[in-house]
């Protein structure tokens, strides 16, 4: 026999079923009501499980949402790094919007899924599996836009990460604090408040060069 992977025993092709089931119905009803609209018993109902075995999963309804929205955030930060590439030449500034133009979208495409996912990211135990897997994702969007600020002259690799750090904050407050204010803008105007954000924090690095 060839050394192919072991096919999956029928008890770990059930878990698996029942996880696709669970993630499909969070997914779909916390698009339809959100997060704040929808019951762990409601979820377990249309995955077709009792609430126990969904528990087995995630004991939480913020881990379930979590569970959600890491696989968009990770998609969103995907389709970013590759606009940014793109970008790349054009600037410091442009490839960083590049990078962050889907993320916002991913956020705003639920507003009150998109801040309490980052919420419960920051002020959630940061040893549960699911808010690893976030905080993981949140540091590979840190270091995708350090590696951008690193590709500018004017920016000293010193300064990098932490002014990633800095626009990292900057898309967090303006996501979460202020998201009333902006619930009813587009995402371009949403992402052009962040955007001048930005510009004001590299300025000077610019103006000292």
């Amino acid at each position: 026999m060839g050394r192919g992977h072991m096919p999956i025993g029928r008890r770990e092709r059930a878990q698996q079923a029942k996880r696709e089931r669970i993630m499909t119905a969070a997914r779909e009803l916390f698009a339809e009501h959100g997060v704040n609209g929808v019951t762990t018993q409601q979820i377990a109902h249309r995955a077709d499980v009792a609430i126990g075995t969904l528990y087995l999963y995630a004991s939480t309804k913020a881990e379930l949402l979590i569970m959600v929205q890491n696989e968009k955030f990770a998609a969103a930060i995907d389709v970013g790094l590759a606009a940014a590439n793109a970008a790349v030449g054009q600037g410091v500034l442009e490839p960083v919007v590049a990078l962050l133009r889907p993320v916002v979208a991913c956020l705003r495409e639920h507003t009150e899924n998109g801040r309490t996912y980052l919420h419960e990211l920051v002020f959630g135990d940061p040893a549960e599996l699911y808010r690893q897997a976030g905080l993981a994702l949140a540091g590979r969007l840190e270091d995708g836009i350090t590696g951008l600020l690193t590709r500018n002259e004017y920016i000293h690799a010193a300064d990098a990460a932490t002014l990633a750090r800095v626009i990292t904050a900057i898309i967090h407050i303006t996501a979460t604090a202020t998201a009333t204010v902006y619930l009813h803008r587009s995402d371009e105007a949403f992402l052009a408040d962040i955007r001048d954000q930005i510009h004001a924090t590299l300025a000077p690095h610019h103006r000292a060069a």
